[in-house]
């Protein structure tokens, strides 16, 4: 029998293992593309798995459909960033958030803006995700936002309830950045 610490040790590994993009991805793209777009295929991510994400999208379609078009922005977390060829991965401050953090969210955002009817956007995104998408609202400066974050850290506020502030200073959380995708199709991954 194991001891306790080998035991839940094993049982980290596992989810670890589990959670690898490169082997929970494929199964969601082959059912995603059964339908293939017309359009474009847009990724759209943030998150410090951001790139290990991108990464397994680029290796899927080198794979199965290197043929269709691909393109796409993720943001991730410094010292996170993997290279790929079609989507553009960029790194950024993670958790209180910098200049790389708000213009990536900002490209991004344009990104899904640009999207038509015959299109499909793939979002991918992780934890960390929300601090890295760092584009505030406009009434909102991003001093303003940087202070508050450090600020929401310092005090102890859980990442609800950060995330719970966050969406209402931000250009593209709280279902902005669903808006701007639209009409463009968006499956569940």
């Amino acid at each position: 029998m194991q001891d306790p610490e080998t035991f839940l040790k094993s049982l980290f590994e596992a989810a670890v293992t589990a959670a690898d993009p490169a082997k929970c991805l494929p199964p969601h793209l082959k059912r995603i593309l059964a339908d293939p777009p017309k359009g474009r295929t847009v990724v759209l991510g943030a998150g410090k798995a951001g790139g290990a994400m991108a990464r397994a999208v680029e290796n899927y379609w080198q794979a199965n459909c290197p043929e269709r078009p691909l393109e796409g922005l993720v943001v991730t977390r410094y010292e996170h960033g993997i290279a790929c060829d079609r989507i553009e991965v960029i790194e950024a401050a993670h958790p209180v958030p910098d200049a790389a953090g708000r213009d990536a969210a900002g490209r991004i955002l344009d990104l899904a803006k640009s999207l038509g009817p015959d299109d499909l956007a793939l979002c991918l995104m992780s934890g960390g995700g929300s601090a890295l998408l760092s584009l505030p609202a406009d009434d909102v400066s991003f001093d303003d936002k940087r202070v508050l974050t450090d600020d929401l850290l310092r005090s102890g506020a859980t990442i609800h309830e950060m995330n719970c502030v966050r969406k209402h200073l931000s250009a593209i959380k709280g279902g902005r950045l669903a808006a701007a995708i639209a009409p463009a199709r968006r499956p569940p991954l």
